[in-house]
């Protein structure tokens, strides 16, 4: 029976390699803490990840979809597509910053209205959803979103500049008891413009680069020993050539 996993696990990074690259620097990951990586996602490198990874990515985004149910059945007006049936998001840089959010609440009753801290008329809000294991989970309803996941909170600062929200209702789903945690994030415009500086740094680095016939010009790794936690578990070390710095 093991070949049958086997076989599965090489159909599924087949067909993981056969989809569409991105060709724009996508906004959640502007907010990592290795500028060499969000490089390498722009320039359109790709990342090694296991079977087991890509069917975490799969269950996430169907757990989202349930989180997403479980709202509207609170009483939450959340819109995860716009009239034509595509994710609301934004481009930016000549398509080459783009966004893609989990969702928008438009209304909410008044019941939920008390519960998120807003008085009179409810105000349109980002949603924005994760599913986190049962450790990740306890730190951030602990902590809060910006010290724990800073990628996580860069993503919703700029989806929140761009599409000119001031609040966003941050969800997090944990995958191991299925409790849910909420932090109302409020807009940040000094975080969102670093961020945003951030992305441009990266796009000219390698607009530079390519204007000197060279691959790139290379953005700081975060470290320089590829034997450092965060390379060796990352999905572009094979591409990253650390000891080229």
């Amino acid at each position: 029976m093991q070949r049958i996993n086997k076989i599965l696990d090489a159909k599924i990074i087949e067909h993981h390699k056969q989809q569409k690259k991105r060709d724009y620097l996508g906004v959640s990951s502007i907010g990592d803490d290795c500028l060499r990586k969000v490089q390498l996602q722009y320039e359109g490198k790709e990342a090694e990840f296991s079977a087991s990874t890509l069917r975490t990515f799969d269950i996430g985004h169907c757990l989202e979809d349930l989180v997403a149910g479980w709202l509207r059945i609170a009483g939450f007006d959340l819109k995860t597509k716009n009239e034509n049936g595509e994710q609301f998001g934004f481009s930016t840089a000549e398509g080459r910053i783009k966004g893609h959010v989990d969702g928008i609440i438009c209304a909410f009753t008044e019941e939920l209205a008390s519960a998120v801290q807003e008085t009179g008329q409810a105000s349109r809000l980002l949603w924005e959803c994760k599913t986190l294991n049962h450790k990740s989970w306890q730190e951030t309803a602990k902590k809060g979103l910006m010290l724990t996941k800073p990628i996580y909170f860069a993503q919703v600062q700029l989806y929140m500049a761009y599409l000119d929200l001031e609040q966003c209702l941050f969800t997090a789903l944990n995958k191991d008891t299925s409790e849910l945690y909420f932090e109302l994030i409020p807009f940040d415009s000094e975080a969102a413009q670093k961020y945003s500086d951030r992305a441009v740094q990266v796009i000219q680095a390698s607009a530079l680069g390519e204007r000197r016939s060279q691959n790139n010009e290379k953005m700081p790794c975060i470290s320089a020993d590829p034997s450092f936690f965060k390379c060796k578990m990352c999905g572009f070390r094979n591409v990253c050539r650390i000891k080229g710095n």
